[in-house]
């Protein structure tokens, strides 16, 4: 039995054997040397830097471009005129003075006829040129519904409610200010907010501007 297994190891051994040796084949590469010249690539042909610029003598005579000279005096922003002053009662540089008084102020002018379906109209009035202290009284159908009104910069009046057919409006000089005639921009809006009149009047004192706001039937 000892024989029988020492015959069987010895056996495996020379399989195992063989087994290896047969594995241990390699593949050899033999290396060949070429002589090649060394690769330049290609070569781009020069050009000039790009200029942000143009040439004097490229430039076209038409043009006025003046690249990088100095084109005299800067801006200034912090310059004013004056006309954007916020100063309460006191009139811009463009209105330092009311018109002169003259002989046509000195009677009542009439400012038209508006016609409105509208239940009631927003009368509105301010002095539009030099705020000197003109003061005004409204009359409507000849009762008076103002009586001593100043005239600001802002606009300010009443709302009316309209009677069937023709309402009398009139706006009485009570004086002229420090300056020229009693100035006044009107402005009369219907109750969509709709202007339906825009005028302006010059009063001596004591004259009238008179307007016929008319309701019609809707």
């Amino acid at each position: 039995m000892k024989k029988y297994i020492t015959f069987l190891f010895l056996a495996s051994q020379f399989v195992l054997n063989a087994q290896i040796e047969s594995n241990s084949n390699s593949v050899e590469f033999k290396v060949q040397e070429m002589d090649t010249p060394n690769a330049t690539g290609l070569e781009l042909p020069s050009r000039k830097k790009p200029s942000l610029s143009i040439p004097l003598e490229e430039r076209d005579p038409k043009t006025t471009m003046k690249l990088g000279e100095d084109d005299g005096e800067a801006l200034d922003i912090t310059k004013t005129d004056g006309l954007m002053e916020n100063i309460s009662d006191k009139a811009p540089k463009a209105f330092t003075k009311d018109k002169e008084p003259s002989p046509e102020f000195g009677k009542d002018q009439y400012l038209g006829e508006v016609k409105t379906g509208t239940q009631f109209v927003s009368v509105q009035y301010r002095d539009h040129e030099y705020v000197d202290g003109d003061m005004i009284r409204v009359y409507v159908n000849g009762d008076i519904v103002q009586s001593s009104i100043y005239l600001g910069g802002s606009f300010s009046g009443f709302t009316l409610r309209l009677d069937e057919g023709i309402n009398k409006v009139e706006f009485e000089a009570l004086n002229q200010g420090a300056s020229g005639p009693n100035t006044a921009e009107l402005h009369v809006y219907d109750d969509n907010g709709f202007i339906i009149s825009a005028k302006e009047w010059n009063l001596l004192t004591g004259s009238r501007a008179i307007i016929m706001v008319v309701k019609e039937d809707e």
